[in-house]
């Protein structure tokens, strides 16, 4: 179960990783709808949130946008804006140390938490269709938990 557990969060890390190296990628379009996510419970103001948004194309792959945010008071919010409408997935890690990257035990557990959107209960890697929403025509208000 430990190891199960230990590769879906691997697998969680490596998709949110990429979101320091990757931009967000511009559309012809100047509306779109924006995405609010929160995280209501960091475990400490250390460090900051890094988010990635995927598409079913990006997941498990470079995110579609990303955002860094700071945390304050043991929340944060990150806004993506001008996401057109399509099914998604989001991403994040507590980046508490500030080096780019999740950190684990020798044993290869997480030392920092994570989140993925639609908040399941992983029994294995992470995947689109577990963390998937629809962005329609109007703006959305998610909440990611640690």
């Amino acid at each position: 179960m430990i190891r199960i557990v230990t590769m879906a969060v691997v697998y969680l890390i490596t998709l949110v990783a990429e979101a320091q190296t990757s931009t967000e990628v511009k559309t012809d379009k100047v509306d779109g709808i924006t995405i609010t996510v929160n995280v209501p419970n960091a475990t400490s103001d250390k460090g900051t949130v890094q988010f990635g948004l995927h598409t079913k194309e990006t997941f498990g792959k470079k995110p579609f946008m990303t955002k860094i945010v700071n945390i304050v008071d043991g929340k944060c919010e990150v806004i993506f804006e001008k996401v057109q409408v399509g099914v998604y997935a989001i991403t994040c890690f507590h980046d508490a140390n500030e080096n780019g990257v999740m950190d684990f035990t020798e044993s290869r557990m997480p030392i920092e938490d994570y989140g993925i959107s639609n908040n399941p209960a992983l029994m294995g890697p992470p995947t689109f269709d577990v963390a998937k929403f629809t962005v329609e025509n109007k703006s959305l208000d998610l909440t990611l938990k640690f």
